[in-house]
């Protein structure tokens, strides 16, 4: 992972070879191929082991909210993402203009935010975690979005684009009852 971001910082994710992250990472071209058939499988690898650091990190969050807990494992994801972020930048921008990869990477985005969800305590199972996953995902793309603009040292503009998101998530979830220790929030009539 710390030669492929750099390279795709510089070429783009439809810009750069195999051939070229074998050579940046010291790998031989026949062990890249054995471990990753395609590009796609380097995402994969990058989010899992992004997850791994983050849930790693869980058991130092402590108790409080729903929320808080989520707003934390949140925020360690972004730490972890840190150290990569130009090249994930890059990427970003390519996706959203990329519709196939897109759609490819959704079912990896569903099983990062389930982890999120679990590592923050929160059940990602069922109707109902499903509902969940979908929603954190939504959270985690709009405080990727802040992310994106945000070059302060205290990530403070992207700390309140999550605060907001979380917000807008956490009535969202009071309607559809999908916390079970909170009280559903009536519709409001339009």
């Amino acid at each position: 992972m710390d030669a492929l971001w750099p390279l795709v910082a510089e070429r783009g994710w439809n810009g750069f070879t195999f051939p070229e992250l074998a050579e940046r990472s010291g790998q031989d071209l026949t062990e890249l191929r054995g471990r990753f058939p395609s590009k796609f499988h380097l995402l994969w690898l990058h989010s899992q082991t992004v997850d791994q650091a983050v849930l790693r990190d869980a058991a130092l969050a402590g108790g409080g909210t729903q929320r808080d807990r989520l707003f934390d494992t949140l925020m360690r994801r972004l730490d972890a993402l840190q150290p990569h972020r130009e090249g994930l930048i890059r990427f970003g921008r390519e996706m959203r203009t990329d519709p196939l990869l897109s759609l490819a990477l959704a079912p990896v985005l569903a099983a990062s935010m389930a982890w999120m969800l679990e590592g923050a305590r929160i059940n990602a199972c069922g109707p109902a975690g499903m509902l969940r996953v979908h929603g954190l995902s939504a959270v985690w793309i709009a405080t990727l979005r802040a992310w994106e603009q945000d070059d302060s040292v205290d990530l403070g503009t992207t700390m309140a684009a999550l605060d907001r998101a979380l917000d807008k998530a956490e009535r969202v979830a009071r309607t559809l009852r999908l916390n079970e220790d909170e009280p559903a929030e009536p519709m409001a009539a339009q």
